[in-house]
């Protein structure tokens, strides 16, 4: 592309953003990314890596009752959550900078600043304007409010400023049953917090499998924390001593609740504004940037992946392979055009875990789709015993004609380590007889899903 900068430019350096500047650099491109903050976006430094390490120390402190049954006494007196702070943003910075070892290892150019695209083919940074064959948006998302409850970072928390705690409350109030207030809950009463977890569907995790979903609420009910379903956040009140929220139910009945801070963790909103993605006729449905197969806009030097896009689940892998997949096109060797919804893979750090992809029965039976289900408890599996981790299960959905599988459903310990192996053998085109076939080591979690396809063929042992 001669004459040009860059053949390629990528506003954000998140997972989607990183990944599809290194690989077009692998694919023989001049590339660079612009990034008007820390390298690595929310993911690295806001998000899962930050989050992950909390919910590491977190299972440690739960592992202290096993440790007392073996005669080693714990003062908990000493417990510091600024420390289990510190490991975190230690986990962030640190893979923050090997990223930008990365990027320079494969020589992409590292630019610092706000972005803006100032045509088809051109972006401003800081003044500047710089030329490209394509440009690559992967701005990522922010956390949403909801009305009558405005981040002030201090009562009101969005999931960034629960990251940044170094001291907890005495009781939080979790407004979202989703992914991430769920992983907050586990945090939190992992250290001891009262927690209230209210989530206006019928159910936390709604877009989980119902079984799944059944075994983790029983978990966190049974470990204090308190749940409330169908119900919605109406009204606040702060004070010098934290909150008072009004919650309403689907029958109209009101109820309050007292708490020292509210954490709001209702979903993401994309960050497109400012861009300048309607100066060149990209119209946003509701914030997020519409694409077409290699994940080009209806400008076609313009390309858009990660939570930018409305029309894939809001997740780090997801960017990632988006990236890749837009590099591919934007250097000439097309490949995947688009993913496939139905191999995108979700996990819940929480304990016990939760992970799946694929139809759930409900959604399966939405699009009309014939299913049988083989279910496995989690303690028909040696190991579970062994290490005292009997609470779960596996659910593998499948084609009752063509034994094709449609889903799967974990939940129980290493869960979204587990869901993989599942994964492969769909994307692989396997069956259930395939996996049950297979030998698996003893004893191990994993032949829980052994039995599971087991159980599909109608041949289950250990239950």
């Amino acid at each position: 592309m001669e004459g040009r900068d860059f053949d390629l430019i990528v506003i954000g350096s998140g997972p989607g953003g990183y990944v599809a500047a290194i690989r077009a650099a692998q694919l023989g491109l001049k590339a660079a990314v612009v990034e008007r903050d820390k390298v690595g976006g929310v993911c690295l430094n806001i998000g899962c890596i930050p989050s992950k390490s909390l919910i590491h120390q977190a299972e440690l402190v739960r592992g202290i009752p096993g440790l007392e049954e073996l005669g080693v006494k714990v003062d908990r007196a000493g417990l510091d959550y600024a420390k289990a702070y510190a490991k975190s943003r230690k986990a962030a910075d640190t893979l923050s900078r090997g990223v930008q070892f990365l990027l320079k290892k494969n020589n992409v150019e590292l630019i610092a600043g706000e972005a803006a695209l100032a045509g088809a083919n051109e972006v401003t940074v800081g003044g500047r304007t710089l030329s490209a064959g394509a440009i690559v948006v992967a701005t990522g998302s922010r956390p949403r409010d909801i009305p009558g409850f405005p981040f002030d970072g201090k009562v009101v928390l969005s999931s960034t400023d629960a990251l940044m705690l170094q001291r907890l409350p005495r009781r939080m109030l979790v407004l979202g049953g989703g992914a991430i207030g769920v992983e907050f809950t586990h945090i939190l009463n992992a250290f001891g917090v009262e927690v209230h977890l209210v989530e206006m569907m019928d159910r936390i995790l709604p877009l989980e499998d119902a079984g799944s979903v059944a075994v983790l609420d029983k978990s966190l009910r049974r470990r204090g924390v308190t749940i409330v379903t169908a119900t919605k956040a109406v009204g606040l009140e702060t004070s010098g001593d934290g909150a008072r929220v009004t919650l309403e139910d689907r029958a109209g009945a009101r109820s309050t609740i007292e708490a020292d801070q509210v954490l709001v963790v209702v979903g993401r909103a994309p960050n497109t504004g400012g861009l300048g993605l309607e100066r060149l006729g990209i119209a946003l449905e509701r914030g997020f940037v519409p694409v077409f197969d290699g994940y080009r806009t209806k400008v076609p030097s313009v390309y858009a992946i990660g939570d930018v896009v409305g029309s894939t689940p809001l997740l780090a892998h997801v960017a990632s392979k988006e990236g890749e997949i837009a590099a591919e096109h934007i250097a000439g060797r097309p490949g995947q055009a688009r993913l496939d919804p139905l191999s995108i893979p979700n996990g819940v750090y929480c304990e016990p875990q939760v992970a799946s992809f694929g139809y759930t029965e409900e959604k399966a039976k939405e699009a009309g789709r014939a299913l049988e289900k083989a279910v496995f408890p989690y303690r028909g599996a040696g190991k579970s015993v062994a290490i005292g981790q009997t609470e779960g299960q596996v659910k593998l959905l499948f084609d009752p004609a063509t034994r094709e599988i449609l889903g799967a459903h974990v939940v129980g310990a290493e869960a979204t380590e587990l869901i993989h192996e599942l994964l492969l053998a769909r994307s692989a085109e396997l069956v259930p007889a395939d996996v049950a076939d297979m030998i698996h080591a003893h004893p191990t979690l994993s032949e829980a899903l052994m039995e599971a396809a087991r159980t599909a063929e109608g041949r289950v042992i250990h239950v």
